[in-house]
């Protein structure tokens, strides 16, 4: 019982009477320090004030600890209103922001807008609950703090003053002599003692009253800050339950939901990268080896782009140089380097049309040379491998060869590249075929002439060697040059015995008014010449597909690169190359001898027509001969020009045929109408020459005086072709 009684407060050790009704806790009474024996000051009284200010300290202590506790939930409150009020900020210019990684995303930025709304509202909620905190918690207990127990405090420390005063003044009061005193002296010592005693007495009364109005303090500082703190918080939750209804809590449903779908979708996307991870770390096993084995990572002959890190050459002197590590990488037709900390990279060199080899250096292995299309610069780099070096060679030779300008540059690669290992090494049956249709002696095409004998990979592969054998004769020569125009003869127009072949005039002028002048259509297109060769069919697309794969095979093989710039003009008669630089005419194809015209079928910088020409060649039968040319993506649209023009070309001559006929048509009718006329002419005569024959047959009447009419000659001659039509009539009737 005594321990129990030992954890109770002080204020029950001293007698104080608890109620506890329904409305709430009221104290009944409690021991109170005696202000009537303030005055008398006994030693009871002291202990008993003991007492009050032992539990006065304590009070102090707990006060202030519970002042730190509640201040921390005060500026705790005040932080979580100011970041909410940031978090809705931040949330509402997601959309401003412009993240490297991530587009717009309409999806999330109006859901972070949705959240944004919501969380200001929050973020007003907290607002009012700080505000609350301020004015019901934390200012009772702030008065408290510093208004009640500091008062108590100089109260002490102003009563502990009086008491040492008053116990002076007795002291000295005390130690007056018993003979004759000064008068002076003991009223200045008995005014003394006066003083401290009613000052002594005054702040005694008055520590007593604040030592016993603290208990009451007590209670209400620590009540009316809890009471306040638990009202700001009901009306904060009150706040929320309005806000926080059954639409945003469908909407924070459907946002879980998805964030649930995020995260599978980032567990899922993890497993496939770690097992990423995995397979590489399995993979590039080899890799790691500056030098790998050739054998387990063979060369890749078909790239148009690499990069990586090679050493540079750099000379330092006449004789001297020294080697720079840099990245290097491939861009379009320029070979770029950036240093470690670059921003962008620069430009090395122009690799097109370019020549590069294997060299040895001295010091180093593995290096190569790269030298520009005029042999003005050069550079000498090194690679960590053979393979390296062997990839840098021939992606730049595939570069140089500009495939990468095609629509499938590594596709075009590996065809270019098996093109040229087929065409170095025909197979044994394509080759024998080949040997038995090729003619013997005189008839052979001379050396000079480049020659494509290769079973190249075709576009189609439904095209067998027979079928191939059947569209480009073997041994074909390869024409990659275009004939003077003064040697060119006028293509595809057959010329009669004893017509003279007009000269082409070299400046480009033909003296007379040119046909095309007249065309309604009139394109010109920058392309250039890659070669032409005869065939034997102009029947199918498949035929101009297949000159070009043997031109580009060919033009691989030997190693051509330089082709012929000019201008194709489109017009209704006839396609004319013409040089870009003095207007002369190279070459003229009249239209309809155009049979056939296609662009490739993948690369639409190639395009093609077949010429059907009046040859000497096979007994005089027409020779069809291939044309392929490249130009600026623009195969098709040329393809497009000459079927316009052709079909132009065809409604012109409906339109002249039924010009023609209409004429005719015309002269009939005139014919018709002159002879209508000739003949009302001629019945017109006869009624005359009827009239004045019988008037010349009637007797001889009054006032004629007997003469006669006499008939001209040319009237007889009329009257006598008149009775001869006359017959004629009757008898055709």
């Amino acid at each position: 019982m005594k321990r129990l009684w030992a954890g109770f407060p002080l204020c029950f050790r001293l007698g104080v009477r608890w109620r506890f009704p329904q409305s709430g806790v009221i104290m009944i009474g409690t021991d109170k320090l005696p202000i009537e024996e303030t005055l008398e000051d006994s030693p009871q009284t002291r202990s008993l004030l003991g007492v009050f200010e032992e539990d006065a300290a304590a009070i102090s202590s707990y006060s202030t600890q519970l002042f730190h506790a509640m201040r921390r939930i005060y500026e705790a409150q005040n932080e979580l209103s100011a970041a909410t009020h940031l978090t809705s900020k931040l949330l509402k210019g997601y959309e401003k922001q412009r993240f490297p990684l991530g587009g717009d995303d309409e999806v999330m930025t109006s859901t972070l807008q949705q959240f944004s709304k919501v969380i200001d509202e929050l973020s007003s909620c907290h607002a009012v609950l700080s505000t609350q905190l301020a004015d019901a918690m934390m200012f009772p207990i702030n008065q408290f703090k510093e208004r009640d127990l500091k008062e108590i405090l100089t109260l002490k420390e102003v009563f502990q003053i009086a008491s040492n005063d008053h116990d002076m003044a007795i002291n000295r009061y005390s130690r007056l002599s018993k003979k004759r005193e000064n008068e002076k002296t003991k009223f200045e010592i008995t005014e003394d003692v006066y003083t401290a005693r009613k000052k002594q007495h005054q702040t005694m009364m008055h520590y007593f009253c604040a030592l016993n109005t603290i208990q009451y303090k007590k209670k209400i500082a620590i009540l009316e800050p809890l009471l306040g703190y638990m009202q700001a918080q009901i009306n904060f939750f009150k706040m929320g339950s309005e806000n926080l209804n059954e639409q945003l809590e469908e909407f924070l449903m459907n946002i879980g939901t998805s964030v649930q779908n995020v995260r599978r979708e980032m567990d899922s996307d993890l497993e496939n990268m770690h097992q990423t991870i995995q397979d590489m770390e399995a993979a590039s096993e080899p890799l790691y080896l500056p030098d790998p084995d050739p054998k387990k990572l063979p060369v890749n002959r078909n790239l148009t782009r690499k990069a990586g890190y090679l050493n540079i050459r750099n000379k330092t002197g006449l004789v001297s140089s020294s080697w720079e590590r840099q990245y290097f990488f491939t861009q379009g037709g320029n070979l770029m380097s950036q240093a470690r900390g670059d921003v962008a990279g620069g430009l090395v060199m122009d690799i097109d049309n370019c020549s590069v080899m294997a060299v040895d250096c001295e010091d180093r292995r593995y290096c190569f040379q790269i030298t520009s299309f005029d042999g003005k610069k050069s550079v000498i780099l090194q690679a960590e491998s053979r393979k390296d070096s062997d990839e840098w060679v021939t992606t730049i030779n595939n570069i140089s060869k500009r495939i990468y300008l095609t629509d499938n540059p590594e596709e075009m690669a590996a065809r270019v590249n098996q093109s040229a290992m087929e065409a170095i090494t025909p197979s044994p049956s394509f080759q024998q075929r080949h040997e038995s249709m090729r003619p013997s002696g005189p008839s052979r095409p001379r050396a000079s002439r480049t020659n494509s004998t290769g079973s190249i990979g075709s576009d189609s592969s439904v095209l067998t060697a027979l079928s191939l054998d059947s569209i480009v004769a073997p041994d074909t020569p390869i024409q990659f040059d275009i004939i003077s125009p003064v040697s060119e003869d006028q293509s595809g127009q057959p010329r009669t015995p004893g017509q003279t072949r007009r000269r082409t005039n070299p400046f480009g002028e033909s003296g007379e008014k040119s046909e095309s002048e007249d065309s309604i259509l009139h394109q010109l297109f920058i392309v250039r010449f890659l070669g032409s060769m005869e065939v034997k069919s102009d029947e199918s697309p498949e035929v101009v597909y297949e000159t070009m794969r043997q031109i580009l095979a060919a033009r691989a093989i030997h190693n051509i690169f330089r082709m012929t710039e000019s201008h194709l003009l489109v017009t209704c008669d006839c396609l004319k190359l013409i040089d870009p630089q003095t207007q002369v005419t190279r070459l003229r194809f009249p239209l309809p001898n155009v049979v056939l015209y296609a662009t490739h079928q993948e690369n639409k910088r190639l395009f093609g027509f077949v010429l059907r020409t009046a040859g000497s060649r096979a007994e005089g039968r027409p020779v069809s001969v291939c044309y392929i040319f490249e130009s600026n993506n623009e195969g098709e649209k040329i393809c497009d020009s000459v079927g316009l023009a052709k079909q132009i070309a065809l409604h012109a001559e409906l339109d002249r045929r039924a010009s023609e006929k209409q004429k005719e048509i015309e002269k009939v009718k005139e014919k018709q109408q002159k002879e209508i006329s000739k003949q009302k002419q001629i019945e017109k005569d006869l009624e005359e020459q009827s009239r004045l024959i019988a008037a010349s047959s009637r007797p001889n009447q009054p006032g004629t005086d007997g003469q006669f009419v006499v008939l001209s000659s040319s009237q007889s001659e009329d009257s006598d072709v008149g009775d001869n039509g006359k017959k004629k009539r009757e008898s055709e009737a």
